[in-house]
């Protein structure tokens, strides 16, 4: 048999960050053929981090549009992945989280026969608006992945509560903590790096608490970023704190921040950051306030409190460690926590100090290892990935809980 081909898909900058560990693993290796494709979901984000982890893409399907809904980065991917797939013919998709690209993508394999991977599997609200789309993307991924790849034990007990054979999960730890990591500890270990950084944000006070803000979820559109952003202008009216807001380029979140915030002393609206220099203003933020799921894992691994605008998160192993904060959009609420961990070092250190349950930094080369012990042609030519399981399940020797 010849090696074994992987298409990795990704379409979003986040995305891309979880993903590009799984890539580097998989291209170190001798017996795996590895490709990527890009869907373009997120434009000018994507090449940011594909760039800093030195990946070339394979395939970009370039599907991003102004002012594109859901209907067209749906249908736009399924279609363009379609046509990808029949040309790249791969053994395995691997897929990630729950983007529409990945919703895309693992029903675009499914219509070919080709099994999914799905990394950071399991994740769960339990309410399907909430995140909108993403709660419902997943389910459907999940629903058509072969294996599943979860961050953390609680996610895998997600799956098999939905009947999903324990044969198929591995627990790996998330991919996050493995970019995060080797950020901080190779690209930022190196002199001219950091120089770089304390030149480009140089208009930083070091006598100020700074607070790193993102936000962009679409839930949030409606009034709430608004009431996040009147929070942040109440907090940098104390005088001993500082603002930086890498603002989203989606048209609502611009509306929300530039209305609220715009001329603000102490707030700084800059725009989207690379990957990079946003690992370093976490490691000098005072604490968090974000509706990002990503940052909810990485900031506990550098000991930064995280206080999420969210009303539900798919991620409550954070909440129980204590490492991060559900705080929603109301402005008193919001405020209330801030103040709280920019006064009291007793609640702050409670939280910085909290352990991460997201990881070790070595989630890459568990999927990468798992994955490798599939033989693809266990399910090539059957019915579908998921028929296949329960019909003809692969060797007893393959059907470990990593």
């Amino acid at each position: 048999m010849s090696d074994p081909h992987v298409v990795c898909v990704f379409g979003t900058r986040p995305e891309a960050i979880k993903m590009a560990p799984v890539v580097r693993a998989l291209r170190a290796r001798g017996d795996v053929r590895t490709s990527v494709c890009l869907t373009g979901q997120h434009r000018e984000m994507l090449t940011q981090v594909t760039d800093l982890f030195g990946i070339a893409p394979d395939r970009n399907l370039d599907l991003m549009r102004a002012a594109q809904g859901l209907t067209h980065v749906t249908s736009a991917a399924l279609e363009g992945l379609d046509t990808a797939f029949a040309e790249m013919r791969p053994d395995w998709v691997l897929v990630h989280g729950d983007t529409t690209t990945t919703m895309a993508a693992a029903l675009a394999a499914y219509y070919r026969q080709i099994p999914v991977g799905h990394v950071e599997a399991g994740l769960r609200t339990g309410d399907i608006y909430s995140p909108w789309p993403e709660e419902m993307n997943r389910r459907i991924a999940g629903a058509i992945s072969t294996l599943h790849f979860a961050p953390t034990t609680g996610a895998a007990d997600n799956l098999t509560r939905e009947g999903i054979d324990a044969g198929r999960i591995a627990v790996t730890g998330n991919t996050v903590i493995d970019a995060l990591l080797w950020c901080r500890d190779h690209a930022l270990a190196d002199p001219a790096a950091r120089a770089a950084m304390e030149r480009r944000f140089a208009f930083l006070d070091p006598a100020k608490k700074l607070i790193l803000v993102t936000g962009h979820r679409r839930e949030n559109h409606a009034g709430g970023l608004e009431k996040m952003c009147a929070a942040l202008r109440s907090l940098a009216a104390r005088g001993d704190t500082e603002i930086v807001y890498p603002v989203h380029l989606n048209p609502e979140v611009q509306r929300a921040a530039r209305t609220v915030l715009d001329g603000v002393a102490g707030v700084h609206l800059i725009e989207p950051l690379d990957y990079l220099p946003f690992v370093w203003l976490m490691t000098r933020a005072r604490l968090i306030v974000t509706d990002s799921g990503g940052v909810q894992e990485e900031a506990p691994s550098l000991g930064v409190p995280v206080l999420v605008t969210r009303d539900t998160t798919e991620r409550p192993e954070a909440v129980e460690a204590g490492t991060v904060r559900l705080v929603g959009t109301d402005t008193d609420a919001i405020l209330w926590e801030a103040e709280a961990l920019l006064d009291d070092e007793t609640a702050h250190a409670a939280m910085a100090r909290a352990h991460n349950p997201y990881g070790d930094g070595a989630a890459a080369g568990r999927i990468v290892s798992r994955l490798l012990q599939e033989k693809p042609e266990w399910y090539r030519n059957s019915a579908s990935s998921a028929s296949a399981i329960s019909a003809s399940p692969p060797p007893p020797s393959s059907r470990m809980r990593a």
